[in-house]
């Protein structure tokens, strides 16, 4: 009698042998795609138009106040690609801001484009550039100048090269 509880594990082990696998196990995983070689060589991705050289002189003041709320007062002043002023802050609405003064930078690069170091050692970087509609003021790597949160917000602002006014974003 001591076979008997042996019976049900037993007719177990005999079903789970005669199981077949599901069709869905059995498929062979894609294949990789080869990587290019010399003779295929990997497709080229579309690049950027670089920014021309533009020489840069600009007596710039933007204030302005957009329906969100979000809210920009800049003043900058370059002379053949010197930046002579720059105080700008932005309001991201009303969640915060930024704030960026020349007297926290030092100017490393005149062209194709100007850019402008933070002297605190942190990777905080002002970017210049002009095309033919507008003169750009950018910022990069500058978290650590706004209020926390919202970095990804805080847009660059735009000067008519033309009068030195807020260029138009249309």
């Amino acid at each position: 009698m001591k076979a008997a509880p042996l019976a049900p594990c037993f007719l177990a082990i005999l079903l789970c042998t005669a199981c077949e696998q599901l069709p869905i196990a059995r498929r062979a995983p894609p294949p990789l795609p080869s990587a290019p070689t010399a003779a295929t060589p990997a497709p080229e991705k579309p690049r950027a138009t670089p920014i021309a050289a533009h020489d840069i002189s600009l007596a710039g003041t933007c204030r302005r106040t957009e329906d969100d709320g979000f809210r920009e007062d800049a003043v900058m002043r370059v002379v053949s690609n010197d930046v002579k002023t720059l105080k700008w802050k932005l309001w991201v609405s009303k969640r915060g801001s930024c704030q960026f003064d020349l007297a926290d930078f030092k100017q490393v690069q005149k062209t194709p484009h100007i850019v402008l170091e933070a002297t605190d050692g942190t990777q905080c970087k002002l970017l210049i550039w002009q095309d033919p509609r507008r003169v750009t003021l950018a910022h990069a790597n500058c978290q650590q100048r706004c209020t926390p949160g919202i970095y990804e917000q805080a847009w660059p602002v735009l000067f008519n090269p033309r009068n030195g006014d807020c260029a138009e974003v249309r």
